[in-house]
């Protein structure tokens, strides 16, 4: 045994707003609903999925869809997030930044204002009862029109400094240049707000670059295709962008055959900052303290190195001053205490 990964204080910097919820919840809520739900969320659960063709795109797109479909409530949405936040908290998470497209759920909801003021709402409450911080980034659709994003943007930088810490796009990288999303995250610069686009998923290296080169990123998801380029490696880690690797996600999208296939250890040591996520548990089926079971067991990290990478999720984080230092302090907490494996010094 070693010490354990739920105990290690952390951030979450790359959590989807539905793909967050319990499978549990999901069905409570479309029997409640009465939403039929594709078979998937049955009997094969985690569903088998690809993201590497448009076919496979399609269908991750069309259950995320479908289980977007059943928040119907006020209430839905408040439980949602306050799930998350326990969930989190569970998972030894301090801080958690959860991003969310509001457009997807505006008809419902009263439109995007509406529904920014309600998930804002709701996150604090979640916690103030969780104890863990909440932050929301703010996310454009890359396969809708950029004039929607720089309204998103705009919504984004409204409610910064109240709850929105940063502005991201979102949705499959293959369509839309990132160089047509510019204007929405020049807005976004303006308000203060972290800059974090998907990137370097389902395309090479050179979506990486754009998403540094024209939208600014201080974070991109994904980004593992990076490794490619060993030039681009070089400035990511000059830079200090950050990736938000998710490495059951990848495994399940098909972006890499296996956990110990996910570029991990050849991106901490050129140096790049990681910060690991669980992007959409709903449709992946684990959350955050797997991602670093992976790293432990796939990839060989020992506690120190573990602890290396929570610190990089803190300090890529929008966390309060106050937030951070408890986390970092926590976190040499941690390391400090005894290997379960031999016990206390004598």
């Amino acid at each position: 045994m070693a010490r354990p990964l739920d105990l290690l204080p952390k951030a979450h910097l790359h959590l989807h707003f539905t793909g967050a919820m319990r499978r549990d919840t999901m069905i409570e809520f479309a029997a409640a609903h009465r939403i039929t739900l594709p078979d998937a969320f049955g009997s094969e659960w985690p569903p088998r999925l690809s993201g590497t063709d448009e076919r496979g795109w399609f269908r991750f797109q069309r259950l995320y869809d479908s289980a977007r479909a059943v928040l119907r409530t006020e209430d839905d949405v408040r439980r949602l997030i306050t799930e998350t936040a326990a969930d989190e908290q569970a998972e030894g998470s301090g801080w958690l930044e959860i991003q969310v497209d509001p457009s997807g759920y505006a008809g419902r909801f009263g439109g995007i204002s509406a529904f920014a003021d309600l998930v804002l709402d709701a996150a604090a409450y979640a916690a103030r009862e969780s104890g863990v911080g909440i932050g929301v980034i703010i996310a454009a659709n890359r396969t809708r029109h950029p004039l929607e994003a720089r309204t998103a943007a705009r919504l984004a930088a409204r409610y910064a400094g109240a709850g929105v810490v940063g502005f991201g796009l979102s949705s499959d990288e293959r369509r839309g240049a990132a160089s047509d999303f510019a204007p929405a995250f020049r807005i976004a610069a303006r308000a203060g707000l972290i800059l974090a686009p998907h990137g370097g998923e389902l395309l090479g290296p050179a979506s990486v670059r754009a998403c540094i080169a024209d939208l600014g990123a201080d974070r991109i998801g994904h980004g593992v295709t990076a490794v490619a380029d060993p030039g681009l490696l070089g400035t990511l880690a000059e830079r200090r962008v950050t990736l938000e690797v998710c490495p059951t996600s990848n495994v399940a999208l098909g972006i890499a055959a296996s956990p110990s296939a996910v570029p991990l250890l050849r991106l901490l040591d050129a140096g790049v900052s990681v910060a690991l996520g669980a992007d959409d548990p709903l449709l992946f089926g684990s959350r955050l303290t797997a991602q670093y079971e992976i790293a432990r067991h796939s990839h060989g990290l020992g506690d120190d190195r573990l602890a290396d990478l929570a610190r990089m999720s803190v300090l890529a984080s929008a966390a309060p001053a106050g937030v951070r230092s408890k986390l970092l302090a926590g976190i040499d907490a941690w390391l400090a205490a005894p290997d379960l494996a031999t016990g206390p010094a004598l």
